[in-house]
């Protein structure tokens, strides 16, 4: 297993509010000690989201580039990773921010099926690892999930979709990643995960996916 942090949404550290982004700070500052405390080294994250766009995307965009860039110390900024979200800033947007500031890009796979610039999702993997120093920060990490059904769009799945995860983990044959399941129950999912894992190993990979 690997460990990482995902703080609450009120770390927003593109928000206008000095206030919000110094509590953002302290809150990023904390679990750094946290992970410090554990003797982790630096791939162990903490994953954020970019922040709201304040009816302003572009100028939301360029305060957390300055932001980052400016107030985090050298050890946020090797702990730190952004992720993509389901309606306000895409993967595209966030492979922007990385840009100008070379923080990782962690693929959230269900925001992105909600809210993409028309990539597949192994485009996506694949423009999201690029953003990963394997040596300093390790594989890239990736969140999956699904829709719960019958709710809003983006809401997560109270438990794991099984055909759905097959066909991902069938079409990400070669990727090397470390995957985060943000489903609502948990181990449960994580036990069927790991067993549906397991069968996918004991096939011929020469035979190709999906197998017939």
């Amino acid at each position: 297993m690997r460990i990482s942090m995902h703080p609450d949404q009120f770390v927003i550290l593109n928000s206008p509010n000095k206030d919000v982004v110094n509590a953002g700070l302290r809150e990023i500052n904390y679990q750094i000690a946290f992970l410090n405390a554990m003797n982790l080294d630096y791939t162990a994250k903490i994953q954020i989201h970019v922040g709201g766009t304040y009816n302003d995307k572009i100028a939301s965009l360029d305060r957390f580039i300055k932001n980052y860039n400016t107030l985090l110390s050298d050890d946020a900024r090797s702990r730190v990773v952004i992720e993509n979200d389901d309606y306000r800033f895409s993967l595209n947007d966030c492979l922007k921010i990385h840009d100008k500031t070379n923080v990782p890009v962690l693929l959230d796979v269900f925001h992105h099926e909600c809210f993409n610039d028309g990539q597949s999702v192994q485009k996506a993997m694949t423009s999201a690892g690029n953003t990963w120093d394997k040596n300093k920060d390790g594989v890239m990490m990736i969140d999956y999930s699904n829709q719960e059904p019958n709710s809003r769009k983006g809401k997560h799945a109270n438990t794991l979709d099984e055909i759905k995860f097959k066909d991902f983990l069938y079409s990400t044959v070669g990727f090397d990643y470390d995957l985060m399941l943000e489903i609502k129950d948990k181990e449960k999912s994580a036990a069927r995960v790991r067993q549906i894992h397991k069968e996918l190993l004991k096939l011929d990979l020469k035979s190709g996916f999906p197998p017939k």
